[in-house]
């Protein structure tokens, strides 16, 4: 491992899920862990429980003194989502201490040891993380940096298996934006999609493509790669690295799936590859995309010589991720969702999947558009997507990182939604629009603050259904 020497980290943007993974890394390897944030949240509370100084002040005096005192012996590890003039991030630059972004620290983690990186447009967090549940949960060494909050262990860390000489194996969730992805070391590779995203950073389709293939030709030259079939042709298969490669998907004729049954709580369906056949498993995080998410998780499982039986048994039991199609409320005639899908190829799959689950039901969105950017690069696609719902509820756009762009709102997404109900309101204004609506089944989606709407939505259709209660 390349941190000899050092035993204390200070991470700036601690809270972000990235980056708080890594800090719950170091913190379990023995090392001080502290950071800053701007803003408190459950997941800093969490890592304050944990042992971890957190301030919420750019300020140089919250920086711990284990840092100040031994700059030599501290690591600084920040994130690009900071702002330049951060006045810590400009003290750790301007004094000599040793700043790693996280993508970089990822890398050292990862040239260390057995790595499985998952990369995509969309479905990484769901499928990487579903890969490290199997793992542990056959017994098998694993830790695992994701970019959610697995329902299972209640954290983005996974540390697991049985005791054993064999060195762990690490599952990475591989992150394009900035490029991050390309400095991992993988020995194996699962890409789950190739859309165009990210153009702020890429520019065009072409560059995030020509981004994807400098990554899958990172691999191991005895490694494996794993690729969704339609990303393989957008890819080029001509172009892709010569190495052991099996692709997937629901209609793919290498890694397949069939008898597909939508159920309002579960999917089942019959894994397929060739040489082997699983039949009815059963996947409780509903959604056509997951079960293509779980064909990779099983190639993987059975490569690394996991059963069949290991293998029903961690499919069934894996909880999902927190905000992907996290069913929050399912009885009686009401249905509430909560998704992060913020592209609209994560909208089409997530809505696609809920109609199946609820096909006589009407179908109601609320969309809160992520980056001005990226509601102006794909509206016509936001738009489309939507138009799957029976009423669409627009909010606000997120600007994230980004400054305004004129001319670019989410009320510009409406004239192209084709659906019986559209409006833009106001976050403040939900509840009573809501009550006043009465949705049958409900899915809210988006990649900003829109999740801290969800308890309280969940509270009001509770409410509403024991209203309702004879």
């Amino acid at each position: 491992m390349n941190f000899e020497g050092i035993n204390s980290v200070h991470l700036i943007g601690i809270g972000g899920i990235g980056m708080s993974a890594l800090a719950r890394w170091f913190r379990h390897e023995g090392y001080a862990v502290s950071g800053y944030d701007r803003t408190p949240s459950p997941l800093t509370d969490e890592l304050v429980a944990e042992g971890m100084q957190i301030s919420f002040e750019d300020k140089l005096e919250t920086i711990p003194n284990v840092i100040t005192d031994s700059p030599e012996k501290a690591m600084i590890i920040w994130t690009p989502a900071m702002p330049k003039e951060s006045a810590q991030l400009n003290f750790f630059r301007d004094n000599g201490f040793q700043l790693k972004k996280r993508s970089e620290v990822l890398g050292m983690v990862t040239s260390s040891y057995y790595t499985i990186a998952v990369a995509g447009t969309h479905g990484k967090t769901t499928t990487s993380s579903m890969i490290a549940h199997m793992l542990k949960s056959a017994g098998k060494p694993v830790v695992a940096f994701l970019g959610g909050i697995t329902q299972n262990y209640q954290s983005n860390l996974i540390i697991g298996g049985k005791k054993s000489k064999e060195p762990s194996l690490v599952v990475v969730e591989a992150d394009e934006f900035d490029r991050s992805f390309l400095r991992l070391h993988p020995n194996e590779i699962v890409l789950t999609s190739a859309d165009p995203d990210h153009l702020d950073i890429y520019g065009d389709e072409q560059h995030i493509l020509d981004g994807f293939l400098e990554f899958v030709n990172l691999v191991d030259k005895k490694g494996r790669l794993y690729i969704q079939q339609h990303a393989a042709q957008r890819l080029g298969e001509g172009k892709l690295p010569k190495v052991a490669t099996r692709e997937y998907g629901l209609r793919s004729t290498g890694i397949g799936a069939e008898n597909i049954q939508a159920r309002s709580g579960s999917f089942v369906f019959d894994y397929l590859d060739g040489k082997q056949e699983i039949k009815g498993l059963e996947l409780f995080i509903p959604g056509f995309h997951n079960v293509e998410n779980a064909l990779a998780a099983i190639a993987i499982a059975l490569d690394h010589q996991i059963s069949e039986e290991q293998i029903r048994k961690g499919i069934s039991s894996f909880k999902g991720v927190k905000r992907r199609f996290e069913i929050h409320v399912n009885e009686g005639n009401q249905v509430f969702i909560d998704d992060y899908a913020h592209h609209p190829e994560e909208i089409r799959a997530c809505l696609s999947s809920v109609r199946a689950m609820f096909p006589t039901k009407k179908l109601t969105v609320i969309f809160q558009p992520h980056l001005f950017t990226r509601t102006r690069d794909f509206a016509a696609g936001f738009s489309e997507s939507l138009s799957l719902a029976d009423s669409v509820i627009l909010l606000d756009i997120y600007p994230a990182r980004e400054l305004p762009i004129e001319g670019v709102n989410a009320a510009m997404l409406l004239d192209g939604i084709n659906t019986g109900h559209k409006e833009l309101v106001a976050k403040e204004d939900l509840i009573s629009h809501l009550d006043r609506t009465s949705p049958e089944v409900l899915v809210t989606l988006g990649a900003g603050d829109i999740d801290r709407l969800v308890p309280e939505i969940a509270s009001w259709m509770k409410e509403r259904l024991n209203r309702y209660v004879p």
